[in-house]
């Protein structure tokens, strides 16, 4: 095996053992909450790269929907993020909070995105988007 091939992967396999052993796995965490105050939060959510915390309507079917709702993102760790609800929410409507990125678009730091579109589009960890689902109280 060629040597640059051999230390290419070895430093591959060791980051990624190390974002998985850190807990550095892109993800988003948040609980059934009060939308009251027209907003949502995620008590922790782990980004690949500066992007974007988008909440969108979802239904038993659990496809995601109209976006209504979104919050910039630093690459890494970031707590307690509030995303400002731009359309009205009521008890018991479903919403997925989804780590969208901050690519293709015309204009950096403005979120970009309309369902089904690239620009700040959702990002996907071996095929899967990286979300969650709550329940609005």
């Amino acid at each position: 095996m060629n040597f640059k091939i051999m230390t290419a992967a070895l430093i591959c396999v060791a980051g990624t053992a190390f974002a998985g052993g850190h807990g550095m796995a892109p993800m988003v965490e948040a609980a059934d909450q009060s939308v009251a105050e027209g907003t949502v939060s995620a008590s922790k959510v782990v980004a690949p790269a500066n992007g974007w915390l988008v909440v969108h309507r979802t239904g038993e079917d659990m496809k995601p929907g109209p976006v209504v709702g979104h919050a910039p993102l630093r690459k890494g760790e970031n707590m307690d993020v509030a995303a400002i609800l731009t359309e009205e929410v009521a008890a018991g409507d479903m919403l997925m909070l989804m780590v969208h990125g901050e690519d293709g678009g015309m204009t950096t730091g403005i979120f970009e995105y309309t369902l089904g579109a690239k620009e700040d589009g959702p990002i996907r960890m071996d095929g899967n988007l990286v979300m969650t689902t709550i329940t609005a109280q």
